[in-house]
């Protein structure tokens, strides 16, 4: 019952919801008027012959006389039909399914006193937190770690797809928060290799941002990097900053200078031996768009599976077919097509 019902439905939304498998059937369309006109001639030259052969009785036209047409008109209908059962009416639903392969990232950054310098606004350290919440919003299926370091360094954040937890921990994140002095590049990077060489992913990034100079650690920096190498860690550095007489606020929010040199030597080697890239960022524009670009190499791999599903609808359209037909049989040869206008 519900086959029958359906079939107004269907015609209605034919022309948007439907395929058509066997589309060129529906060049046969056209020639169903064109029948159904020759008829309508045949029939007015039958009825101008009557006259002629009738002439003592007079034939008027009557509404009831439309009747006579009642058959070739299911006729029609019921070849219409026809061809679009032939024309194979259809309706597909695809569904897709998605599933990736996330990357696991571990953010390196340097918490050291000078990373208060305010070349870059508000300071190093500010604006390198703010490009990591950009960064973090941008990823999807990967776990991302932090690891901080100044004289020394420990991991913050395990790699984890938890985002919300990653952004209140890079809020906290302040100069300072290590007591030991320095920049200890090279255990920074010792610390993100342990943590990352026994993890299942097959993609692995470290992103280390520092403002260039090694002066604390017993790690050399060059070995750290080495090992990343082994153990199949991609490693993007970015030195922030410019030389000179930079300004920054003591403990006391008190405007002091500070000569600051900035030595790229260590950061470009490890990129070298990381496979990674070297970036070098003055500004706050020059960050976000190494983050950018970096966002756009790391990307996780994504595959497709799609499923097509495909149902025909032509048997709705030959029921009726049939069901015209019948009526046409039934029509064809009783007084209907005998009526003649009085």
């Amino acid at each position: 019952m519900d086959n029958w019902f359906s079939f107004y439905w269907f015609t209605l939304d034919t022309l948007r919801g439907f395929t058509w498998d066997k589309r060129p059937f529906f060049f046969l369309l056209p020639v169903i008027p064109f029948l159904f006109i020759f008829r309508w001639l045949l029939h007015t030259r039958f009825r101008q012959k009557l006259q002629v052969a009738l002439p003592t009785r007079q034939l008027r036209w009557s509404p009831v006389s439309l009747l006579r047409f009642l058959p070739d008109l299911l006729l029609s209908i019921t070849f219409t039909f026809l061809i679009i059962c032939l024309a194979r009416p259809q309706r597909n639903q695809e569904r897709l399914e998605q599933s990736s392969e996330g990357i696991d990232i571990t953010l390196i950054m340097d918490v050291s006193e000078s990373m208060l310098l305010e070349d870059i606004k508000p300071n190093r350290l500010e604006a390198a937190k703010n490009v990591a919440h950009t960064f973090i919003r941008g990823r999807l299926h990967d776990r991302i770690g932090i690891v901080v370091f100044s004289g020394d360094a420990y991991g913050l954040v395990p790699l984890t797809t938890d985002y919300s937890l990653l952004h209140e921990y890079i809020d906290e994140i302040k100069a300072g928060m290590i007591q030991t002095g320095g920049t200890a590049i090279g255990s920074a990077l010792a610390v993100t290799v342990n943590r990352m060489r026994d993890t299942p992913s097959t993609s692995k990034v470290a992103i280390l941002i520092s403002d260039g100079d090694n002066t604390a650690g017993n790690i050399d920096p060059i070995t750290s990097a080495q090992l990343s190498q082994v153990y199949g860690i991609k490693v993007y550095s970015i030195v922030v900053g410019t030389e000179g007489r930079l300004p920054y606020k003591d403990d006391n929010g008190k405007i002091q200078y500070v000569e600051n040199t900035i030595d790229e030597r260590i950061l470009r080697q490890i990129a070298q031996i990381g496979e990674g890239k070297f970036y070098r960022a003055s500004n706050t524009l020059d960050l976000e768009e190494i983050f950018t670009q970096i966002n756009t190499y790391e990307k996780a791999k994504i595959t497709e599976v799609r499923f097509l599903d495909t149902k025909d609808y032509y048997p709705v359209y030959l029921r009726w077919a049939i069901v015209f037909f019948l009526f046409w049989l039934l029509t064809k040869s009783t007084f209907i097509n005998n009526i003649l206008e009085d």
